[in-house]
């Protein structure tokens, strides 16, 4: 058994968003999922990107916005959707209303993703 304590709750940012990380590699020994619990203010956008060995779930639990997603589709979102991204599905986000948009998100297997947030982001 394992319990992550809040203060030990890592947060990621860039360009504004913010990802605490929940459950990762880095305070989990987990080899099954990363959970993280991510924070985009409006007007953000997450730049598309790829995980090229891990599925991923988003719970959109607050707030809309738009999927960016392969051939810069665009695809509303809003609190109670459910996605699911297959491995290497190219996705990105941008908030476009009023509020801040927030979503848990399930890695499966885990990723680390420090690396990703000390990249510089378009």
């Amino acid at each position: 058994m394992e319990i992550i304590r809040s203060g030990s709750i890592p947060a990621l940012t860039n360009s504004g968003i913010t990802s605490r990380q929940l459950l990762f590699p880095e305070n989990s020994l987990s080899e099954r999922v990363t959970i993280t619990h991510v924070i985009v203010p409006p007007g953000t956008k997450n730049p598309p990107h790829r995980h090229a060995n891990s599925e991923q779930i988003w719970v959109a639990l607050r707030g809309t916005g738009n999927l960016v997603l392969e051939n810069a589709v665009l695809m509303p979102i809003s609190a109670g959707d459910v996605v699911r991204f297959e491995d290497n599905d190219l996705h990105g986000f941008e908030n476009t209303g009023e509020t801040a948009f927030e979503y848990m998100s399930v890695t499966s297997p885990p990723i680390n993703f420090r690396g990703a947030y000390a990249k510089t982001w378009k």
